[in-house]
């Protein structure tokens, strides 16, 4: 007897919704960090063994994770923000997973969640050193480019956020919501 297909359905599953939020479970500051060495010490080499600092030890997570029924379920992507003095925020070590690079907007949700969540405590300025790959990106996210710089042996650009684009966002533990788009704007 052979056996009917009642529907095609792809062999991989591949999520369409991603969540952007402040990190909460442990698991999320564990997968983020591991996401953080595999981009910055493995795939670039830019930190030899780990690239965590002092920052972390009062910084903020922000995590982007695949989303299953409205929960995270993988971490994909993150980025760390901390105030350096009183209204002076910077944020640091923005990290997708290769798979994720471009798929669902990941980098510029994360983004403007950092700036959002530290416009919702006061910024009156936001900073990022950007590698100089990434700086299109930011230009597009309305983001000024104000001195080039070599950091860890790369070059890199350090770019101020226009605040008056980024609406406050007082829950970050909430965060956003985006959705699968690939190649030419279309969803899986």
């Amino acid at each position: 007897m052979e056996t009917a297909t009642l529907c095609e359905l792809p062999q991989v599953f591949q999520p369409v919704t991603f969540r952007i939020k402040q990190a909460s479970e442990t698991w999320e500051h564990r997968d983020a960090h591991a996401l953080r060495r595999a981009v910055f010490c493995v795939e670039q080499g830019v930190f030899v063994g780990d690239d965590r600092d002092v920052i972390d030890e009062h910084a903020r997570l922000l995590v982007a994770c695949t989303s299953v029924a409205g929960e995270c379920d993988q971490v994909i992507g993150t980025v760390r923000i901390h105030e350096a003095e009183p209204g002076v925020w910077w944020g640091s070590r923005l990290a997708v997973h290769p798979s994720f690079r471009h798929v669902g907007r990941i980098g510029a949700t994360l983004i403007r969640l950092a700036v959002c969540t530290a416009n919702a405590q006061g910024a009156q300025t936001f900073w990022a050193q950007v590698q100089s790959q990434n700086v299109p990106l930011f230009r597009r996210l309305n983001w000024t480019p104000v001195q080039e710089d070599v950091l860890h042996g790369r070059p890199h650009t350090l770019m101020q956020a226009d605040l008056g684009y980024y609406p406050a966002c007082e829950q970050p533990e909430w965060g956003f919501l985006t959705h699968a788009v690939h190649q030419h704007g279309a969803r899986p």
